[in-house]
Formats: structure tokens, sequence, C-alpha cells
């Protein structure tokens, strides 16, 4: 009796075996059963698709790696503006080199204007008329009609620093022409006038001289004929 109970358990635990194994490879073959070692396998698809980059002209390598987790340099964007390599013409406009040079009749305009105030006296403009700075150094040599000799310099008339003309500036020299009080000697009359230009030691001329023009009447002098050293300004110029 025992033995036959044996034998109907083994034929229960038997049936029942066959049921699992065959509703496990019903799950199976409809698709609801998962497989142990699928389970474990990740997905790769979006791993190794590159990801997408707003840069045009990004290199390959930026865009392959995997999904491990390492980054890869990006290229830069191309901005499509080329920039002129250093130290071309077309980096630095050109600038004059505008180097001062001594002022003197081929650079300037003089202009000789004889003044009611104060009485007897004459003002010499020089206009810088070239490119470049120019300095006016000392006083005007001043020859009136066929002098031998040019007159003196106002000593006191020295300005503290060289009269320098930026090109449209002018400069200003008065010349006293004759004595106010008619104590002069040796009066007459000119119809002309050179003016010459020293340069920086003062004891020469240089450059070509100035042709202003006088009054058609002329003007006059005496022996009391002095200058003034050049000045910045006219103010400066008409107080001697």
């Amino acid at each position: 009796m025992s033995s036959l109970r044996t034998s109907r358990t083994r034929l229960v635990a038997a049936a029942a075996t066959v049921v699992l194994a065959a509703l496990s490879l019903t799950a199976c073959e409809d698709g609801t059963g998962v497989h142990a070692s699928d389970a474990q396998t990740p997905t790769t698809a979006t791993a190794n698709t590159p990801s997408t980059t707003p840069f045009s002209g990004a290199s390959s390598s930026a865009t392959s790696s995997s999904g491990s987790g390492s980054s890869s340099p990006q290229a830069r964007p191309t901005t499509g503006t080329a920039r002129p390599a250093a130290g071309t013409s077309a980096s630095k406009p050109r600038v004059p080199s505008g180097k001062p040079v001594t002022c003197e009749g081929a650079n300037t305009k003089t202009v000789a204007a004889p003044l009611n105030r104060p009485v007897n006296h004459m003002l010499l403009t020089v206009t810088n008329t070239g490119s470049a700075p120019c300095y006016l150094y000392g006083y005007p040599a001043v020859r009136f009609g066929e002098a031998q000799a040019v007159p003196p310099v106002i000593e006191a008339s020295q300005p503290q620093a060289v009269v320098t003309l930026a090109p449209g500036e002018s400069g200003y020299a008065s010349v006293n022409l004759s004595a106010t009080d008619g104590s002069g000697t040796n009066g007459h009359t000119v119809n002309s006038l050179t003016v010459y230009f020293r340069g920086r030691s003062g004891n020469e001329s240089v450059g070509t001289g100035a042709h202003p023009a006088l009054p058609a009447k002329g003007v006059y002098v005496d022996d009391s004929l002095k200058v003034t050293y050049w000045q910045q300004s006219m103010d400066d110029a008409v107080q001697w």
C-alpha cells in the first residue's frame, strides 16, 4: 500500500514538472518571457550613435566616442570671417612720419602787414604750409630794400620755448620800423622785404627766404629798426 502511494506521489511531481516546463515554453514563444541572459545585456543602439553638434566643420573624433563617460574635445565653430595675419599692412593703418623740420621759405607762407597800433610797427605772420610740424628758431632776419645788415632783436621778447607750428598753424614776430618820437636817423622809404629763417644754432640762415609784399607806397624805416623773437601768439608779438 505504501509503495502505491509513493508511486502516485512521483507521478504527481513528474506531471507538475511537465506543466511548469510547458508554461515556460509557452511564455517564451508568445514574447512575454525574459531570459536571464537577455536581461543582463545592455541596449547599445543609442550608445553607439554619434551625438549631434551645432558646430559646422566639427572633427569626427569629437563625435565617435561610445557612451563610456569620457569626454572628447569639441571642434571650434567656423565663423567665416578671415583675419589678416599679424604684422601685415592690412592690420595697421598707415601713419605719416610727421617728423618736425625747420621752418623756411619753402614750407611756409609769410605775410607782412603794417599795424595802426602800435604805431610804426609791422606784423610778420608765418604759416606752416607743409605736411609736418616745423620749428621757428630765434628771430627773423629781415632785409628791407638793399640793406647790408639785418636789424637787431629785442632780447626781452625771447620766449621760453622754441615756437612750433603744426601744419596750418601760424607764428608771429613784430618789426619796429622807426622811432615814434622822431629820434631815429637815416630814415627812408623801402618797397621790398626779404625774410630769412634761422637754423637751430641761431647763427645761420636755412632754406630759402620769403618775399612778402609791402604796401604800394612802401614803408618808412630808420636806424631804430628792430624785431622781436618769433612768438606762438599774435598778442605776444605786438606787445613790444
